[in-house]
């Protein structure tokens, strides 16, 4: 049987891959403490339940959601985005639901791409971002990220020939996985770029309350109110722990929502009203629900920076995000998929590799910070075991690196 070539490019999966590791290990008996996901383990909260519950009653809402029943959403979303943010939003041209930001980000290519064009996309940067440009035949070019710039893309060091070529811009800030953070000094020039070289730019926005310290993050929007060039997308998965209700939207130029909805129409209808009804609660409910989710991972950031310190791990201490990027010590620094893979096998703690996010996320691990300080403080104990333990040919050296007093063969 033979498949299409597209699907050739996405054999390699971050998550996927890392699934395989974790069930080899429990088929094992390794009981797992899984660090690699973003899935929140905090509960949704009452107030959102209850509306969905309600909403689960009605037999009105158990048919097809067409676009046209989405409307109070919209409009939910419409008025919180206006207070937020200062930007007046049209709800019937210039809001989108969307199933969680991931459904919005894959099937944008197909709405702006032909076959041909080129992608320029954040590497490292999340995988779905990669996947629905190739999905859409599109060509990509990496916008490397390195610490020293702060994770921000240089945009002198795009090609003449790839941008004459390009068609769409993806960022993502507060990122997702280097947990780097940008002004809205940064957006407006990345607007002016793209308006004078005619790019769509995309703006996975996703962690927009997840920050720690400083100013909120700022939306894409603000740099460029008259919604020119831009689309943002938002997911209710981190903010309001709702990732298995999978509800998110898009905001932006007219047009742009336009595109994406006609091949949204062509692939689904919409989410279920009861969820959208569970989305609009938490959208117009006292927002210091949001606030204690923000206490929860900044306390577990905190404790988790300063066990791995302890262990001799330095790790950057993230203004944002609810992960920690961290870099791997010199004997695994060319190989993040085998160090967690073997740290998977041997202590059933799983990490994401750094490359699976992308060539300029080798040499990193992903922390996901979706447990609590007692099961974290495991995690970390075990990964100093695993140290501690490390079977030649690794360099002992390591040992030294991560102040270990001693080694055993």
């Amino acid at each position: 049987m033979k498949f299409a070539r597209r699907l050739e490019p996405l054999r390699a999966n971050v998550f996927a891959d890392m699934d395989r590791a974790k069930s080899a290990a429990l088929a094992q008996g390794v009981n797992i403490l899984d660090l690699s996901l973003g899935s929140s383990d905090l509960p949704t909260n009452p107030v959102v339940l209850a509306a969905i519950a309600t909403a689960l009653e009605d037999p009105t809402t158990h048919g097809y959601a067409l676009f046209h029943s989405t409307q109070p959403f919209r409009a939910a979303v419409a008025h919180h985005y206006s207070q937020r943010y200062g930007i007046p939003i049209n709800p019937e041209t210039e809001v989108l639901p969307l199933i969680g930001c991931q459904e919005g980000t894959a099937h944008l290519p197909l709405a702006v791409l032909n076959p041909g064009d080129y992608a320029l996309l954040l590497d490292p940067g999340y995988p779905s971002h990669q996947g629905g440009v190739v999905l859409a035949g599109g060509q990509i070019h990496p916008m490397r990220l390195r610490s020293e710039q702060g994770f921000l893309p240089q945009f002198g060091e795009i090609p003449a020939a790839v941008l004459a070529q390009s068609r769409l811009m993806v960022l993502s800030y507060p990122h997702n996985p280097t947990t780097g953070t940008a002004s809205l000094a940064f957006f407006e020039e990345a607007v002016a770029f793209c308006r004078s070289h005619d790019l769509v730019l995309a703006h996975d926005f996703p962690y927009a309350d997840l920050f720690f310290e400083g100013d909120r993050p700022p939306s894409v929007l603000e740099a460029d109110r008259e919604k020119r060039c831009s689309i943002e997308f938002f997911t209710f998965s981190k903010s309001y722990n709702m990732g298995g209700f999978r509800i998110g939207y898009a905001v932006g130029n007219a047009e742009i929502i336009r595109a994406l909805r006609q091949v949204k129409a062509t692939i689904d209808f919409n989410q279920y009203r009861g969820i959208m009804a569970g989305a609009i609660a938490a959208l117009n409910a006292d927002q210091s629900l949001v606030a204690a989710t923000v206490a929860t991972f900044a306390q577990r950031r905190n404790f988790a920076v300063e066990s791995l310190s302890k262990i001799g791990w330095p790790v950057p201490t993230p203004t944002a995000t609810m992960y920690l990027w961290a870099p791997l010590p010199e004997p695994w620094r060319q190989n993040s998929i085998q160090f967690c893979q073997d740290l998977v096998a041997k202590t059933g703690v799983a990490l994401a590799p750094g490359a699976g996010f992308g060539p300029g996320g080798e040499g990193y691990v992903r922390f996901a910070l979706v447990h609590s300080p007692e099961v974290l403080g495991e995690a970390i104990a075990r990964i100093q075991t695993f140290f501690q333990t490390a079977p030649v040919p690794w360099d002992r050296s390591i040992f030294r690196l991560f102040g270990v007093a001693h080694y055993e063969a």
